[in-house]
């Protein structure tokens, strides 16, 4: 179910560094090095791939930026605020 303004401001304010783009949330996340963003990559894959709740994003040297939204209800779902949640417990 699509989430309203008022629960998407909600969420995210107990959310760490994500922001609201509209119908998407996004964050930018900064490691030490190459090896460190694809090893994060790669584990927000997996929790991606047992939600089945796949995430926009991209990868350039120590910097992944990635975007959320649910495409089935063109906008931002609880799937979405779970995944973020998620991403953020992984650094």
């Amino acid at each position: 179910m699509k989430l309203t303004e008022t629960e998407i401001q909600d969420r995210l304010s107990s959310l760490t560094g994500w922001a609201s783009t509209g119908e998407a949330i996004t964050r930018e996340f900064v490691f030490k090095d190459f090896a460190t963003a694809f090893g994060f990559m790669t584990s927000a894959a997996l929790i991606a791939e047992k939600m089945n709740h796949h995430p926009e994003w991209s990868n350039v040297y120590n910097r992944v930026n990635v975007k959320l939204a649910t495409h089935e209800v063109g906008g931002l779902s609880e799937l979405d605020f779970e995944l973020a949640e998620r991403l953020n417990r992984l650094v």
